[in-house]
């Protein structure tokens, strides 16, 4: 498998060279076409891959129960059988859950999955499931009564985790807020559900994209990026979350970088405005726009604003700026903000129309 990943990479890297020549010089047409090959070979390679460790493997692949699996806070979690139902009280969980193929196993999810365009396109039947509320009101009684085999929350509701247990309910906590555990959580749960090899090839799929990108931003510039919050402009994403690894593989530099908060910390303009910012991005539920902070008489001298760097993130499908399967379609639709030159938007759709159609089974055009 290692040599073949090692082909695999090699092949990708000379597919991102191409995309970054074509984008610098020839038409949309060409960077397009360059961008679409580089997906196709990813998707495949990753289909092969999993498929050639699962040959050489033999049952390694298939999960032997009871199994126990070591959460994000720290907890040894033994599940005795394979679970038929799951509740979800996570988002984040929800949409792993459909892209490894397990949600018509569903029986709960957060609260708000109405809302949820990603699970209307993807997965409709989950609108209309149970509520379990949220990570400030979680709904332990309604969660029990659905008599789920696992459930799957945020490490957030740690202290309602005993509670759970108390009520015979097997339970494991995630926290996705960096590539690698983001991968842990994929890992998790698909050993949990024994689907082992529908989440490696959707790790691979994530890691061969990323490769790809960052091969094509070999040697770029890398400008400063601040990343405003839903709530408000005047709050921002430090090291410690998911945003600022997404803007360090877009080809940036977090401007709040220094800041030790592990959740959207509050800031100031004087602050931004020390930090002088190359570009403003704004999160993707952001609840102002791109025009209010052109428009804003505090920042008029601010790099960002004087040469118009603003943008949002997209959510039209679902908020990219989080560490769903898809976040590093964030880091494709920054890096084409940033370095438009070498990844242009064509690459960002083609790339997001390859991910969705194979682990969603709906294009991004429906969602329009």
């Amino acid at each position: 498998m290692k040599k073949n990943l090692k082909k695999l990479s090699a092949l990708l890297l000379a597919l991102a060279l191409s995309v970054s020549t074509t984008a610098c010089g020839n038409s949309t047409a060409s960077t397009t076409t360059a961008a679409e090959t580089t997906a196709e070979v990813t998707t495949e390679a990753a289909s092969e891959s999993a498929a050639e460790t699962s040959a050489a493997a033999g049952d390694e692949m298939t999960v032997t129960y009871p199994v126990t699996i070591t959460d994000h806070l720290g907890r040894e979690v033994t599940i005795e059988k394979q679970p038929e139902s799951f509740v979800s009280g996570y988002y984040i969980s929800t949409s792993l859950l459909i892209a490894l193929g397990l949600d018509d196993q569903l029986v709960g999810v957060e609260a708000k999955a109405d809302k949820r365009n990603i699970y209307k396109l993807s997965a409709p039947e989950l609108t209309e499931l149970p509520s379990v509320g949220t990570a400030k009101e979680f709904d332990l009684e309604g969660c029990a009564a659905l008599k789920p085999d696992l459930v799957i929350v945020p490490t957030k509701l740690k202290d309602s985790i005993p509670a759970m247990e108390e009520l015979g309910l097997t339970v494991i906590a995630v926290n996705p807020e960096d590539q690698t555990k983001l991968f842990e959580t994929i890992d998790m749960i698909s050993t949990a559900a024994d689907v082992v090899e529908k989440g490696q090839e959707l790790e691979y799929w994530i890691s061969d994209a990323l490769e790809s990108l960052k091969k094509s931003l070999d040697g770029v510039e890398t400008p400063s990026v601040y990343l405003a919050g839903n709530s408000a402009l005047l709050q921002t994403a430090g090291p410690e979350m998911y945003q600022s690894t997404l803007i360090e593989n877009a080809g940036g530099v977090n401007a709040a970088s220094d800041i030790t908060d592990t959740y959207w910390a509050d800031t100031s303009y004087e602050q931004i405005l020390s930090w002088n910012p190359d570009y403003i991005v704004l999160a993707a539920d952001a609840d102002y726009d791109v025009d209010s902070v052109l428009n804003d008489s505090a920042l008029a001298d601010c790099t960002a604003v004087k040469e118009g760097h603003i943008a949002q993130i997209p959510s039209d499908i679902e908020a990219l700026d989080s560490p769903v399967p898809a976040s590093f379609l964030g880091s494709y639709y920054v890096a084409s903000i940033l370095h438009p030159d070498v990844v242009t938007e064509d690459d960002f759709k083609t790339t997001e129309k390859n991910f969705y159609e194979t682990f969603y089974g709906f294009t991004p055009e429906s969602a329009n």
